[in-house]
């Protein structure tokens, strides 16, 4: 509006040159635009220059004789020289305008002198000129003000616009105002100081293009006018750049210790770029009373600078804590207004009227600056920041008069340091909001209609450093983010206060929540509590989902539709309710409280009488009654649903007497259709009643005695909830108040009200509460009674669920019915409980019988808790009638495997029973029992002729020692070998005969973990190395140590072989043909002595037994009948397999006695005797048995020969010589003297004998005489192998009772040792043959023997297992329980079956190889004549 008026003002001068002001369009100075080219955050662009006004303009000054200058207007005017000018002065021009440094243009001659200057070109002001005028306008290109000077309009303003009150009124000294209001030093002390002011604000239409002079300053003086002047005004358009370095200055006039000082000018700064360092000011003079800044426009695009722009008020002399108002600044590119005080402090307000449109972007309000939004229903919005800094303070209303509403919005409200004053209500709306040590206060209570405010911050609300948001009235907070209040000092209050639509509400430690106020003031709105009345509200059971504040409701404080709440300062209210949260977390340092704030009076308030003495308070618990000089009053009543409570605590006292304390609060969390998820508390939640020590009371006094009131009952804490959690220092509590004399107030109640109880296999513990729930009543001063504790409930309990907290009735209980009491837990009957079983825990509790329950043990099952060996036995009746079943099904199934194995094997396979009658003929005998038929075919003759030594391998063929030849080759054969080529030959044939170290290895290993195994390798492993010895002397070998060329052309001449058990062999020596000796081969006597060894090694496995082949038949049949020998090495190998190594000395007696009674006897008539002799070898200690057979004809001179052990090589010795002497006695007998080597009676007394660890196993398997019966003997062991086998599945059942280790340690101690005697048994009984029978039924018995070891480990882990559970064991058991106290009988069965088993397969296998048991006759006739 101002540039209008100056256009016309100009226009009638009729000038055609136009002044700068009138280049401006008059929209361009209207803020009201509704341009959206200069909306923040927006691009933007510079506006388009505005054409020049048409003519007529003022007459142009020239630059020669108006200015004195040099040069023209149109090129370049140079002003050299100070200038004094008297009256207004218009410069324009299409060149440039200099002023030359160090000169001074004045123009202060009178008030509101003009100096303008539009030129096309360049303005530049020298450094340390000087421009001094009331009005300074520039329209240029570029503008420089150099460093040093300054464009000085201040206290040059001329008249200010009409119908302004800038310039105060009367005698005071105040201030002038313009853009913030003069100070006025207040002397009347009835007033406030925000109440008095000087000149008032004016011209915020004009803030983005300000143009009006500043107000003068008041006097003291009605004579003299001190008041200083107000700012002059400065407008600067530069089109392209303006460089500042100087000062622009349009402060007020200074008004001195006698006038007020005049308020700040205006400036405006228009320019597409802008630098330097300059100064910029419209600030308020100094004087009594300070005067109020002025305002400052910027409209830069580029500012590459920043300049100092002031604009705060002047000093007040006369109250130096007064300052004048700040002005304004307003930077119109970002839409920025900044009012900034300079830290000047001050009770004077800076005026913020309608904001423009289209919005400012972002107010700041700084460095003690005040500002007031004075116009009553007022909207501040601004579209970015509002910013409160470092002692700002910012009001609405007006401090007597809070009868309006009040809108704030914007992006963010910051404030720190600062205060926000309200007087009516506030609907903020921002969405962050951040306080720093600072204050909102809500004064409120002037209009019921609007004396409730609400904020809303939809991102965040943080309040930090002792900041505060204060109402007196009802104050709604809501927002849909974070609000914290980050630590101590930090406090919400009102009178009633709702907290809603956050999704986290954080209180910090030492910060609060108050509802109501605390010692609120007489004008606070007051809530109003429901003490007179026992019905409960409406709205704490069923609260409305709005969430907004609502005088007609009972709630206090309210927290609604909150997700996450964590409280570790204070919640205070009277009736305080959390509506539709999520959780609750209370910590440690937390506190829920409604303690002595609910009714001084109440259903239950405690009496009092006239001399002072009160009674306690009832609710939950009676009010304790007062007491003194046997006169009692009672205490207040109780009242209130202990199921549902929701009453406010009663109090006691007598208002008339101030005496009165107040019963605890409500407190509820959740409602019956939104219940909390969880509570968690560490800290305390209180609703306790007030004690008469804390009360505010005069004392009274009676006969010298001081009286007492009673003390406030306890209040009501109600939750609706899911989820509850009570750690160890947290605590619940509704206790009643003390009484100092009176009685002690009633506890109050608490309930839990639990939604949606999880019952059966969802339950979950509803509560974890390790803390104290406290219900108490208070204590009674002197002979007063203490309160009645109030109570504590739940809700009903579904079924199996008992108690406050809805836990799991004990294990051996049931609860069919809904309710709380214990008592409803029954206990579940004994006798439908099972032996060996303990009632269990069910989750979610037991809710019918019979009640569940378990094994004491995992290897009992379900439903008698029997093992599932158990299970088997009983399933077939018992333990009796299963032996009784099992016993007839092995007969059973040993019948039929018994046909089976005749029908298989054949009968005619089948060994004999009976005797062998006189003459008859044997035609099975084993391989050493050869019988006649078996040898009558072989051509003995044709082998004996030609055979001229058998030198025996020296070893007995183990890993360790091997078979292997001495180098030395024997007397007999020196004839008919070559020595050297002998030597290489045994050189040859021990490097053959050797084991590698693997294949010991291998045995070693079987040997300790299965011994069965380890003799079927080392069988496999003999026959294999005697199968290459056969191949290497037969194909491979060129005989090249023979002397017959013959014998050499066809590979003839040597002969390897071995006894059957693969321990004994030997190279026969036979001649080629071609060697022309008569003395070769020799003759049967000249051979005498002669040594046959035997085979085997007296083992279970290989039995001593002499073998008889072709070449000893032939030889011996030189001398007796063949059917004699065969028959001697029958008998002799029948006693032989009767020996068992380890016990030589005693089982070799029978052998001898055979020998001197049967043999001998039968073999003398063909000059033949037999002795029993040991072959032992000069290194290795290892030795063979064998016989000695030499002539026992007369008396015969023998050179005895020492045999070197195994090979059964001889030595001569000429050095010893022995006689035998033929006696007779009651026999035909060749009595003899001592041969070296020869077993006797008396010899066999210092027989030596190495025994091994095994020796103790032959009194389980060893060989025996036959017994006969072979079916039967046959049955009775298939009955005994299924036995067995049964029995050691039934043990597998049983130790699977135990544990699943004991049965693979069972199993694998002895690789399948337990279970391999089985196949193995069948294996020999199904066989063909009784050679191939025999064999495999010795390795049954092998692996039956090694079973035992399996059969140990059984026991073993049986005992541990019994000893380690019978701790664990019920008390009572049946009579009869294979797992428990007779574990050891399957076990035990096993040990004696495989016992018996072992004797049966020793009776089998004699049947087997001892067809002819005549051969055991001690008949001498019946022997031979068999």
């Amino acid at each position: 509006m101002i540039g209008v008026v100056v256009f016309l003002l100009l226009s009638s001068l009729g000038n055609q040159t136009s002044i700068a002001v009138a280049t401006l369009a008059a929209e361009d100075i209207d803020l009201n635009s509704d341009s959206d080219v200069l909306l923040f955050r927006q691009g933007y662009s510079p506006p388009a220059p505005s054409p020049p006004p048409p003519p007529p303009h003022p007459p142009s000054v020239t630059c020669e004789s108006d200015l004195g200058g040099v040069g023209s207007l149109d090129t370049t005017c140079q002003i050299v020289s100070n200038l004094n000018l008297s009256k207004n002065v218009y410069v324009e021009g299409k060149g440039n305008l200099v002023i030359a440094p160090n000169v001074t243009v004045n123009c202060s001659s009178f008030s509101g002198c003009e100096f303008s200057v539009n030129v096309s070109g360049n303005f530049t002001l020298g450094g340390n000129s000087c421009i001094i005028c009331g009005t300074f306008e520039l329209d240029c290109d570029n503008a420089v003000f150099g460093n040093g000077s300054s464009v000085n309009t201040t206290g040059l303003a001329g008249s200010p616009p009409p119908q302004t009150s800038g310039t105060p009124q009367g005698v005071d000294g105040a201030g002038g105002g313009h853009g913030g209001r003069g100070a006025a030093c207040l002397r009347d002390s009835s007033k406030l100081p925000e109440d008095v002011w000087g000149g008032d604000a004016y011209a915020w239409s004009s803030l983005g293009k300000p143009w009006s002079y500043g107000s003068k300053g008041g006097t003291t003086s009605k004579e003299v006018d001190y008041g200083g002047g107000g700012g002059g005004r400065v407008l600067c358009i530069a089109k392209s750049n303006l460089e500042l370095n100087g000062t622009i200055s349009a402060d007020g006039g200074e008004g001195g210790a006698k006038g007020g000082g005049g308020s700040g000018g205006s400036i405006y700064i228009k320019a597409h770029k802008m630098t330097g360092f300059g100064r910029m000011s419209a600030c308020g003079g100094s004087g009594f009373g300070g005067g109020g800044g002025g305002r400052i426009s910027v409209d830069i695009f580029s500012r590459h600078d920043e300049p100092t722009i002031s604009v705060h008020g002047g000093t007040s002399f006369g109250c130096p804590e007064n300052a004048g108002a700040a002005g304004t600044f307003y930077d119109t590119v970002p839409r920025t207004l900044t009012v900034s005080n300079q830290y000047k402090p001050t009770y004077t307000d800076t005026l913020l009227m309608d904001f423009p449109n289209p919005l400012l972007t972002n107010v700041y309000i700084r460095n003690q600056a005040r500002a007031a939004v004075p116009l009553l229903w007022s909207r501040v919005q601004v579209q970015g920041q509002i910013s409160l800094l470092s002692g700002a303070v910012l009001t609405f209303g007006l401090a007597h008069y809070s009868m309006s509403e009040f809108e704030l919005l914007a992006e963010e409200l910051l404030m720190s340091d600062s205060m926000i004053r309200v007087f009516g209500a506030l609907r903020m709306f921002v969405k962050m909001f951040l306080m720093w040590n600072a204050k909102m206060l809500i004064e409120g209570g002037g209009d019921e209609n609007i004396e409730t405010s609400s904020l809303e911050a939809s991102n965040l609300i943080v309040l930090r450093a002792t900041s505060l948001i204060h109402s007196n009235a009802n104050l709604g907070v809501h927002g849909q983010g974070l609000l914290n209040l980050t630590g101590p000092g930090d406090c919400i209050e009102a009178q009633r206060l709702v907290l809603s639509l956050f999704y986290s509400i954080n209180i910090g430690p030492g910060s609060a929540l108050h509802g109501p106020l605390k010692g609120s003031s007489e004008d606070a709105v007051t809530p109003k509590l429901y003490c007179d009345s026992e019905d409960c509200p409406v709205e704490l059971l069923h609260p409305p989902d709005d969430c907004n504040v609502n005088s007609s409701l009972s709630f206090t404080l309210q927290i609604c539709r909150v997700e996450d709440i964590r409280i570790e300062g204070s919640v205070e209210g009277s009736v305080v309710h959390f509506h539709r949260a999520r959780t609750i977390m209370v910590q440690s340092s937390g506190t829920i409280s409604t303690s002595g704030m609910g009714c001084h009076g109440g259903v239950g308030q405690g009496m009092i009488l006239d001399n002072g003495l009160g009674s306690g308070g009832g609710h939950g618990g009676k009010g304790g009654m007062g007491c003194y000089s046997g006169h009692c009053i009672e205490g207040g009543m109780l009242y209130g649903d202990a199921d549902l409570p929701c009453e406010l605590g009663s109090g006691s006292g007598n208002d008339s007497f101030a005496m009165s304390t107040a019963g605890g609060g409500i407190l509820v969390m959740g409602s019956f259709e939104h219940p909390l998820q969880s509570l968690n508390v560490q800290g305390s939640v209180k609703a306790i009643g007030d004690s008469a020590l804390g009360s505010s009371q005069k004392s009274f006094s009676a006969n010298g005695l001081s009286m007492g009131i009673g003390g406030g009952s306890g209040g009501t804490i109600l939750l609706f909830l899911r989820s509850f959690e009570l750690v160890e220092s947290g605590k619940l509590s509704v206790a009643g108040g003390h009484g100092i004399l009176g009685g002690g107030g009633g506890g109050g109640r608490i309930h839990f009200h639990w939604s949606d109880i999880p019952v059966g296999d969802v339950y979950w513990p509803l509560a974890v509460v390790n803390g104290t729930i406290h219900a108490g009543g208070g204590l009674g001063g002197n002979h007063s009674q203490m309160g009645e504790d109030g109570t504590i409930s739940g809700k009903a309990c579904p079924k199996g669920l008992y108690g406050i907290f809805c836990v799991e009735c004990p294990v051996s209980t049931y609860k069919n019915v809904t309710g709380s009491d214990q008592s409803l837990c029954f206990s579940c009957p004994n006798d439908e409980l099972p032996n060996r079983a303990v009632y269990v825990h069910v989750r979610g509790g037991n809710t019918e019988r019979p009640c569940p329950y378990q094994c004491i043990s995992e290897r009992y099952h379900m439903p008698h808790c029997y093992t599932a060996l158990e299970e088997l036995i009983y399933t077939f009746g018992g333990p009796w009638l299963f032996g009784l079943l099992l016993l007839g099904l092995l007969i059973v199934l040993a019948t039929v495997l018994s046909v089976a194995r005749i029908k298989f094997i054949g009968a005619d396979e089948l060994p004999g029973s009976a005797f062998t009658q006189q003459g008859s003929q044997i035609d099975h005998s084993f391989p050493f029992l050869q019988s006649l038929n078996e040898v009558l075919e072989t051509n003995r003759v044709e082998e004996s002729q030609n055979h001229v030594h058998r030198m025996y391998f020296m070893g007995p063929n183990t890993f360790r020692e091997p078979w292997h030849l001495p180098h030395t080759p024997p007397e007999q054969v020196k004839e008919i070998v070559y020595e050297g080529a002998f030597n290489s030959f045994v050189d040859e044939i021990n490097a053959l005969a050797a084991y590698q170290w693997w294949e010991g290895s291998v045995h070693s290993i079987l040997c300790v973990i299965a011994y069965p195994f380890a003799w079927s390798w080392q069988q496999w492993r003999q026959r294999r190395k005697l199968q290459k010895l056969r191949e290497f002397v037969r194909s491979e070998y060129d005989h090249a140590c023979l002397r017959s060329c013959r014998s050499r052309a066809l590979y003839e001449g040597l002969k390897v072989a071995a006894t059957p058990d693969l321990l004994l062999a030997y190279i026969d020596f036979f001649l080629g043909g071609d060697e022309k000796r008569s003395d070769l081969p020799p003759r049967l006597h000249q051979r005498f002595p002669m040594s046959i060894l035997f085979g085997g090694d007296g083992s279970y496995m290989s039995a001593f037994s002499l073998h008889n082949d072709n070449v000893i038949t032939s030889l011996m049949s030189q001398s007796v009948p063949p059917t004699v020998w065969y028959r001697f090495v029958a008998g002799l190998n029948a006693q032989l397999r009767l020996v068992k190594r380890g016990f030589l000395r005693a089982e070799f007696r029978p052998v001898i006695q055979w020998l001197e009674v049967i043999a001998n006897p039968a073999l003398r008539p063909y000059s033949v005797h037999v002795d029993l002799a040991k072959f032992q070898a000069s290194i290795s200690g290892y030795g063979h048995y064998g016989i000695l057979v030499y002539a026992a004809e007369g008396e015969v001179s023998l050179t005895v020969r020492f045999f070197d052990g195994l090979s059964g090589n001889e030595h001569h010795s000429p050095s010893i010589s022995t006689h035998l002497k033929e006696e007779r006695s009651t026999g035909v007998y060749l009595r003899r003297k001592n041969y070296a080597g020869i077993l006797d009676i008396n010899s066999l007394k210092a027989l030596e004998e190495k025994r091994d660890v095994f020796f103790v196993l032959s009194f389980l398997i060893h060989n025996t005489k036959p017994v006969g019966h072979q079916d039967i003997v046959g049955l009775v062991i298939s009955i005994l192998l299924l036995g067995d086998f049964s029995l050691v599945l039934l043990s597998f059942l049983q130790l699977y009772s135990f544990s699943l280790l004991d049965i693979f340690l069972i199993l694998f101690i002895v690789p399948l040792g337990i279970l391999l005697p089985f196949p193995a048994g069948i294996n020999a009984l199904f066989s063909h043959g009784p050679r191939r029978s025999a064999g495999l039924a010795r390795l049954y018995a092998l692996w039956n023997l090694a079973s035992l070891i399996n059969v140990g480990v059984a026991l073993l882990c049986g005992y541990i297992n019994f000893h380690s559970q019978t701790s664990r064991m019920p008390p009572y058991f049946p009579p009869w329980r294979m797992d428990e106290s007779e574990w050891w009988i399957f076990p035990l069965a096993l040990v004696l079956c495989k016992c018996v088993q072992s004797k049966l397969v020793n009776l089998h296998v004699a049947n087997l190889e001892i067809q002819d048991r005549s051969l055991y006759s001690n008949d001498f006739d019946l022997f031979w004549q068999a």
